[in-house]
């Protein structure tokens, strides 16, 4: 099944069954481009959990080594944006990037998760573009200014539970309509169970929250007025713009 976060033209937020373009609330059904619905983020985390250089051939046109274990960072809810949204940058920044990743989002309140037990605390995946200020990220070791800052975590447009993303999925971002990256959850370095085992030893995930699994090799800067197209095997596309000051 898929889900979407939606307001309805009441102004009331629903959460609707999504299939073949169109969500199904109710009696009601809309289609996901349809002006008469807002499409939300399809949760409300309370942190993004991101994952860096968990593919090897991205981390290599980094120039970066690979990490012993998964290197996290996190996004505040203030990154937070929905599909159809306008990103702005911050001002002043010579290079702002896209970065296509699947996210899983956790499904209930979990800590100390075993491996083998990963897949039970999960409720689904989704797209995120964790959209980067590459110029404060060469300069600091936190990554405040480079990663969490307002916008910078596009999610969506749907939820879709674990039985409808291959293992070996797809994962593809698109500026413009020309495809930049073309990886696959193949090559993650750490897998989705490794990644929830490893988190939950530090720090409780709550209902909602997402997990950025880290992106494929050809990551680049935006210009501003871009469209950008996270694309995700078995999800679906998520759609936003860039501005840039």
């Amino acid at each position: 099944m898929k889900y979407v976060r939606f307001r309805d033209p009441a102004g009331a937020v629903r959460r609707g069954e999504y299939e073949s373009g169109h969500v199904h609330f109710a009696n009601e059904s809309y289609a996901l481009a349809d002006d008469a619905i807002d499409v939300l983020p399809p949760c409300e985390p309370s942190k993004v959990v991101c994952v860096g250089r968990n593919y090897a051939a991205h981390a290599d046109e980094m120039g970066s080594d690979l990490p012993d274990r998964p290197l996290l960072f996190l996004k505040p809810p203030n990154s937070v944006a929905g599909h159809g949204d306008t990103v702005t940058a911050p001002a002043g920044k010579d290079r702002i990037d896209y970065e296509a990743e699947l996210g899983i989002v956790i499904g209930r309140q979990c800590r100390h998760v075993p491996e083998a037990d990963a897949m039970d605390v999960v409720e689904g995946f989704t797209c995120v573009d964790d959209v980067t200020n590459r110029d404060d990220q060469e300069e600091e070791v936190n990554w405040i200014r480079a990663k969490a800052f307002d916008g910078s975590a596009p999610i969506g447009p749907v939820l879709a539970t674990p039985d409808e993303v291959p293992d070996d999925a797809a994962v593809r971002s698109r500026v413009n309509g020309t495809v930049k990256q073309d990886g696959s959850l193949e090559q993650l370095i750490f897998s989705i169970p490794e990644l929830i085992a490893e988190i939950t030893t530090y720090l409780t995930l709550e209902p909602g929250d997402v997990i950025a699994t880290g992106t494929p090799e050809g990551v680049g800067p935006l210009e501003d007025g871009d469209r950008v197209e996270i694309d995700v095997e078995g999800i679906g596309t998520l759609e936003h713009s860039i501005r840039i000051p």
